[in-house]
């Protein structure tokens, strides 16, 4: 098999980006089929570092490569959806733990800020300029607690696993009526964190699992 050179790595690079520039923002779905032809158009980009890049997310678990055919973006599953959300729950939980446990939670006071002042924007009315930003701030807490780990291994695999999360939830849209539970359930995290209360941080980031699966029609 031939390696691709300097030029074609950094090719498919580029390529691997736009790629899951268009998975992750939703301008190629859960389930959707796309042929290597139309990909590469997509992305403005040869075929061959195309195809690298279609190995890559392949083995990332964002698509399915169908020979002959094309490929198959990721199907948001209830077995899928589980899996990925438990993961994230690990790394999330212990994350509120150890921001308890250094006295961090200091670090969440502008974060505190940003959901209250977004849940009472949300109160008055939901606009779809406000459902983007609800996007960006739920991830934001998630980040902050995953980060918390300061762990390179699990930053890598987070990163992995928030790929595959936001490809799931363009599949189902975040519905006005989620945004104003899901950030309070997030000030919960946040407030149990600053509180130092370990035990309470790491329920509140269970129960706010729990809701999601819940959204997700999924029963914990």
């Amino acid at each position: 098999m031939n390696m691709p050179d300097g030029e074609g790595l950094l090719l498919a690079e580029k390529a691997l980006n736009a790629l899951k520039a268009m998975l992750t923002g939703g301008q190629l779905r859960a389930g959707q089929f796309v042929s290597m032809p139309d990909l590469a158009r997509m992305v403005d980009l040869p075929l061959a570092p195309v195809r690298e890049a279609v190995k890559r997310a392949e083995s990332a678990g964002l698509l399915n490569v169908l020979p002959k055919r094309g490929v198959a973006v990721m199907e948001a599953t209830p077995d899928l959806v589980r899996e990925y959300f438990d993961l994230r729950l690990i790394f999330d939980q212990e994350g509120a733990r150890r921001l308890v446990r250094q006295g961090e939670g200091k670090r969440l006071a502008e974060l505190r800020e940003i959901h209250i002042r977004l849940l009472d924007a949300a109160r008055t009315g939901i606009t779809a300029s406000l459902q983007r930003e609800a996007m960006a701030v739920d991830w934001s807490l998630h980040s902050t607690l995953s980060g918390a780990l300061g762990n390179a291994t699990v930053r890598e695999i987070y990163a992995q696993n928030r790929d595959r999360i936001s490809v799931m939830q363009h599949s189902r849209p975040l519905l006005p009526d989620r945004i104003v539970p899901a950030m309070e359930e997030h000030v919960a995290i946040i407030d149990a964190i600053i509180g130092g209360d370990e035990q309470a941080a790491a329920e509140a980031v269970r129960r706010h699992f729990e809701q999601t699966l819940r959204w997700w029609g999924i029963f914990a």
